[in-house]
């Protein structure tokens, strides 16, 4: 039988994978390869989230690549399925169609040091490829708690991330576990509908107006005629969200304390009764946990059907919820709103290296990655989104397009040069991330008294987050450097494989 070969393959078809695929084409003219997506469906996270009020919480000029710009987009904050609905344009646009290989899920990925190149197995047979850039993102693979009783319940459950639109909760008991981003934008939608909700706190977020608006029909047609004009606002955008930085990089500074006195004045606004007021209340620094935006989860938390329980679930009965201080909560539907794994992503499971250990087993005591996109002991592979590379203040497509820049020019130098593999070397990685748990170590996220996503609680780094501008980034992954990498040319591993060489 014979297996498809290809020069790269792209893992995933969100953002990330479409920033690839866009680059390998426009800017290092390479048409030999293949965007492996395991769903029938581009768009990633907003082809899989597609619950009640799902929407950006970054300004939709500054949600979208910096060469596509939308000016259709209907609100300042863009909806999920006008998300979902750019990146369909975006693949047709980008010429990215005849590349796409969709309901291809990667089910292994393994190193084969001989033949220099990757052989993959997917759900529709096996490829080989001489570089795999994986993106397939780091919020992708609901966790759900293992809550004593969970199998014995007698209602219906589900994770935000993979809603059940069949199961209608007009009339029903539901408890909502999880006071996270997507709780805080489906809540308000499903609280009119419901007889009773009873929300699972563990910590209050911080939460911040949202101040979303529709966009009117002159502002559009001003940036379909005028482009330079969205550009603008774009930047405008972006310079204000490197402005806040200040809020989260320092052990207190007077932008995170203008900004909890902000979020502070949002909540006493909203909320009047002030014991709910004080269940409410964040007890650690702003910005250690990710922080919200949001002008209708007070208000609906307010409502008389609603209770915010903040006592620990000590398990789960086939009626409902039990809690640590003996209260029985009755419930036949329990949505969870906790999150993905963050910091043991999937893909890490399926790929496996030049020793033979896959990239889950080297991480075991962590995540870590040189400038978030190579791995020591993993030749051809390049992250995007990976270890030390998301934001806590912009907006991560920004992100997304510097790693594709950066790994899609690792991959025009290996061509101009005839290499076969690159490799960072592990003093190279080692160095790195010393320099950036430094950074790290006077951060907010690491210093604000909070447990979050961000943090990995095998070691307790935070490691994935980047702690620097988004500016400073860009500047980093603007070229691929090859100093501190280990290389072969494909002369090498010919004579290598032949024994013919002398």
């Amino acid at each position: 039988m014979h297996t498809p070969h290809v020069r790269i393959a792209v893992i995933g078809a969100g953002f990330a994978g479409l920033a690839v695929g866009h680059r390998l084409r426009r800017h290092a003219g390479i048409e030999d390869f293949v965007i492996l997506e395991r769903g029938h469906d581009v768009g990633g996270t907003w082809r899989d989230n597609t619950y009640p009020g799902a929407a950006c919480d970054v300004p939709s000029n500054l949600y979208c690549f910096s060469y596509a710009p939308n000016p259709s987009w209907s609100r300042a904050f863009s909806p999920g399925p006008e998300i979902q609905e750019y990146l369909r344009r975006c693949a047709r646009d980008f010429g990215l169609t005849p590349h796409l290989r969709l309901g291809h899920e990667v089910e292994a990925a393994r190193w084969d040091h001989d033949a220099a190149r990757w052989r993959l197995t997917t759900s529709r047979g096996p490829y080989t490829a001489d570089v795999v850039i994986a993106g397939a993102g780091a919020l992708t693979e609901p966790v759900v708690p293992r809550l004593p009783g969970l199998d014995d319940f007698g209602g219906h459950t589900f994770h935000s991330a993979r809603w059940d639109h069949d199961h209608d909760l007009t009339g029903k008991h539901v408890a909502v576990i999880g006071t996270g981003a997507s709780s805080v934008q489906f809540v308000p939608r499903v609280q009119p509908r419901v007889s009773r909700l009873d929300l699972y706190q563990r910590t209050a977020p911080w939460i911040m107006p949202r101040n979303d608006r529709p966009l009117p029909g002159w502002q559009q047609n001003l940036y379909r005629r005028i482009p330079a004009a969205q550009s603008a606002v774009r930047a405008g955008l972006y310079w204000r969200r490197e402005a806040t930085l200040g809020a989260f990089l320092g052990p207190w500074n007077l932008f995170g304390d203008l900004a909890s006195k902000a979020s502070r004045a949002h909540l006493h606004a909203q909320v009047a009764d002030p014991e709910l007021r004080a269940r409410l209340s964040p007890d650690y620094r702003f910005g250690c946990k990710r922080v919200l935006l949001s002008d209708d989860y007070y208000p609906a938390l307010t409502r008389p059907n609603v209770d915010v329980v903040t006592s620990s679930i000590r398990g789960v009965r086939p009626g409902g919820i039990v809690t640590v201080d003996g209260a029985e909560h009755k419930a036949d539907t329990i949505v969870f709103g906790t999150g993905f794994r963050a910091t043991r992503p999937l893909i890490a499971e399926l790929v496996t290296g030049r020793d033979g250990r896959t990239l889950s087993e080297v991480w075991s005591g962590g995540m870590v990655a040189h400038r978030g996109a190579m791995v020591a002991g993993f030749p051809n592979l390049f992250l995007i989104v990976g270890p030390g590379t998301g934001l806590g203040h912009s907006s991560m497509t920004v992100v997304i397009e510097a790693q594709a820049r950066y790994a899609v020019d690792a991959v025009r130098q290996m061509r101009d040069h005839d290499i076969a593999d690159v490799e960072v070397l592990r003093e190279t990685q080692d160095t790195y991330n010393a320099w950036l748990d430094d950074r790290m170590r006077r951060t907010v996220w690491t210093t604000g008294g909070c447990t979050s996503w961000y943090m990995d609680n095998r070691n307790g780094r935070v490691t994935a987050l980047w702690p620097g501008s988004l500016s400073r980034f860009r500047r980093m992954n603007r070229r691929f450097t090859p100093a501190g990498h280990r290389a072969r040319r494909r002369r090498q591993v010919e004579c290598s494989s032949s024994g013919e060489c002398g």
